[in-house]
């Protein structure tokens, strides 16, 4: 679960980590311009979407007054910043910038552990500064079951440079930031930029927060406050309907039951020239109707010209995946896609017979994965 920027913030004062003056938020220019006037400072009107490169896009401005607050809201509010439409802004009081650094606690995969980051060079992409500039990004790897003691936060700091006047705070921002991202069950705490203001204090001037989707059980409060609308459409409505659906770049829809499954079957979609539409996991025990259910939302989307079905058979049974399919296609109607069925395992060849029997043009057998992956970059070739 990814955070807005007012989300994150938020968060992080919730956990003792200082940030910006705190703003709110505006859905109208009126209301931005109401803001700006309440605050009686100048402020900053910042689009709040579920994307990087919102200033490179003309989404954070500054504003001198409230009328002038207004109108800027007015400019962002509609603004599509990488395909996400602006629906509210954060009005918050303008800080006087000195200095802007980096910081940020992560959830690395490849040490299963955690990572910090920290360079002096924020305000831009991190990517930017590590490809341009890498010695200075510092990276330090934390042990979970140790965690981030004071000297440690002091080392990272001082490896990466961080000038006298800024350093002492640094070194227990992040001590904090680290152990509200251990609490909040994060995947990401990332600050940039960390600000060194004109009156000498260090400060979040931003946030990038995304939260362990599996552990929103033990945070109620913030899986309410899930914001939907900055996400790859199909991938929301997909998370309305309880599916395991990530959206992709091609034109073969992709679905089987259990994770890894469905992973191998895009490894081989791309093997054999095709470009799988989008990874759908069914799940190990896959019902008929869920099944159905798939079925229909792979082919809604117009990027699937045709659809493969990967089942390998333990608990879910190849006759009830061919009767979900066979129901599916009756309740579709005619849909404009062939639908390749590739089963194995129980009750497989009792499956098989059943598509063969109902006769359907739209349905395609094949008996291999490496066979049912060419039928379908056939389809579209």
């Amino acid at each position: 679960m990814d955070l807005m920027e007012y989300q994150g913030k938020d968060l992080f004062r919730h956990y003792g980590v200082p940030t910006a003056p705190q703003g709110a938020i505006a859905t109208t220019a009126e209301e931005a311009e109401r803001l700006a006037a309440d605050f009686g400072v100048p402020v900053m009107v910042k689009a709040q979407v579920l994307a990087g490169g919102r200033g490179k896009a003309g989404g954070v401005k500054y504003c001198p007054d409230p009328q002038t607050a207004g109108a800027r809201a007015r400019d962002i509010l509609g603004l599509d910043i990488k395909g996400h439409p602006v629906e509210k802004v954060l009005v918050e009081p303008a800080s006087d910038i000195a200095e802007e650094y980096y910081l940020s606690v992560l959830y690395d995969r490849v040490s299963k552990g955690y990572k910090v980051i920290a360079s002096v060079e924020g305000g831009v992409e991190i990517e930017e500064v590590n490809a341009a500039t890498p010695e200075k990004v510092i990276k330090r790897d934390i042990d979970p079951t140790v965690g981030l003691d004071r000297a440690t936060a002091a080392e990272i700091i001082d490896a990466a440079g961080f000038p006298p006047a800024a350093r002492d705070q640094t070194i227990d921002l992040l001590v904090t930031l680290a152990e509200g991202f251990v609490a909040a069950d994060a995947t990401l705490f990332e600050i940039n930029p960390l600000i060194l203001t004109e009156q000498g204090t260090v400060i979040a001037l931003d946030s990038k927060v995304s939260i362990d989707g599996n552990a929103l059980f033990r945070h109620e409060e913030l899986a309410a406050q899930q914001e939907t609308g900055g996400g790859e459409p199909l991938e929301v409505e997909a998370k309305r309907k309880g599916l395991q659906y990530v959206k992709l770049d091609g034109n073969i829809g992709v679905m089987g039951n259990g994770a890894g499954l469905v992973m191998s079957t895009l490894d081989v979609v791309s093997e054999v020239g095709g470009r799988p539409a989008n990874f759908l996991d069914a799940g190990g025990g896959a019902s008929a109707e869920s099944m159905a259910v798939g079925i229909e939302f792979v082919l809604s989307d117009p990027d699937v010209d045709v659809m493969l079905i990967n089942i390998f058979g333990g608990i879910t049974r190849c006759d009830d995946v061919a009767r979900a399919v066979l129901d599916a296609l009756a309740q579709l109607g005619d849909p404009r896609q062939t639908i390749v069925v590739r089963l194995d395992g129980t009750n497989a060849e009792k499956g098989r017979a059943m598509l063969e029997q109902a006769g359907n043009p739209k349905v395609r057998a094949g008996a291999g994965m490496i066979e049912a992956a060419q039928t379908a970059a056939a389809q579209v070739a």
